[in-house]
């Protein structure tokens, strides 16, 4: 059957919405690719499908309703795909090549050519050498101070060049306690098993900390450290090539991708502390420090820690609430370690060790 189409602007047809199934498994071969790939890896993500080419990586956007991300029209997806490739551009080099349409021919059959109408819109990437990815290079344990220096350096950079994002102090905090409060309810789910009694802890020292270092924030606020950052910065989003590449923004949400540098960096020491390299903190923090003249607090750090292990977590458990899910036992066991990080974090933030649960 020939897809209905309309005419949206002058000249450009867009077609009625294939289904999803129809682009994933046409998608999914490789003789359909104009680059004549031998084969195609296919990864499905929370919001995407990626496939993976011998030279490049196209996303497909899921057609879904998520938290803060509405992806279920083909213009919100073509505009998604427009800020990813935008916001990515600026920590990488040649990497974001475009978006590209995927268009149902005369006959109803998915083609790249520029021949049909457009039923979707993908992100067009060159794929980036897996043995270089910084998650890959952690577990071989082979990631070296020099590698740290450098992946700082390009950070500060970036940070120098991001405009300080206006913050009133107390909406700040406010921001924090209201977080607080939906992990423990979240975290707290009946159906998930996790220790009530850490739960309770971990947020209770939290606020203890938001109660106690308002004018650790506030300062943090009023000098200018809130940008619009990254937002998951995480080892498996970072290519240790030259010019080193950091992909993978959280492109769907300004307001979650703005806050403190030290939050940001702290979150990727905390996810490098997960993939058992801990050490790596200190490199991080003190690399950030000598070379931008900024000193966030320790305690602070810390705190920012524990709150983004209370979001993994919380994160995490929402893969057990979907009603296809592969393994969820590993998802509620990354969930308990995301738990155990916030709770040995909160107890550093606040000067002294937390109680075994």
């Amino acid at each position: 059957m020939v897809p209905c189409a309309v005419l949206t602007s002058p000249g450009q047809l867009i077609a009625a919405d294939t289904g999803i199934e129809a682009k994933v498994s046409f998608l999914s071969q490789a003789e359909h690719y104009p680059e004549r790939a031998s084969c195609v890896e296919t990864v499905e993500t929370h919001l995407s499908w990626v496939f993976l080419t011998d030279r490049h990586a196209y996303k497909l956007k899921k057609p879904i309703r998520n938290g803060s991300v509405d992806l279920r029209t083909l213009a919100a997806r073509q505009s998604n795909c427009l800020e990813e490739v935008r916001l990515n551009r600026r920590l990488t080099t040649g990497v974001y090549l475009g978006t590209i349409a995927l268009r149902s021919g005369p006959d109803g059959a998915l083609r790249f050519d520029a021949s049909g109408v457009v039923v979707d819109w993908l992100v067009k990437m060159r794929r980036l050498p897996a043995d270089r990815m910084l998650d890959r290079r952690l577990q071989r344990g082979s990631v070296t101070r020099a590698d740290v220096d450098s992946l700082i350096a390009r950070l500060c950079d970036f940070y120098r060049q991001c405009p300080p994002v206006g913050v009133l102090a107390a909406e700040y905090r406010r921001q924090f306690r209201d977080d607080i409060s939906a992990n423990q309810v979240a975290l707290s789910g009946p159906g998930y098993g996790l220790s009530r009694r850490m739960i309770d802890d971990v947020c209770a020292r939290q606020l203890a900390f938001l109660a106690h270092n308002a004018a650790s924030l506030d300062e943090r606020a009023g000098a200018g450290r809130i940008v619009e950052g990254h937002g998951d910065l995480r080892p498996e989003h970072i290519c240790l090539e030259s010019p080193l590449q950091i992909i993978d923004c959280l492109e769907f949400s300004r307001v979650l991708r703005t806050l403190d540098v030290a939050d940001e960096l702290g979150f990727l020491a905390l996810e490098c502390e997960r993939s058992g390299a801990p050490g790596l903190r200190a490199q991080i923090l003190d690399s950030y420090r000598t070379r931008s003249g900024d000193s966030p607090p320790d305690a602070l750090v810390h705190f920012y820690q524990s709150h983004r292990a209370c979001v993994r977590a919380n994160l995490a458990l929402r893969h057990l609430d979907e009603p296809v899910l592969s393994d969820p036992a590993a998802w509620r066991a990354r969930a308990v370690r995301y738990l155990e990080l916030a709770h040995e974090h909160a107890g550093h933030c606040n000067g002294s060790a937390a109680a075994p649960p």
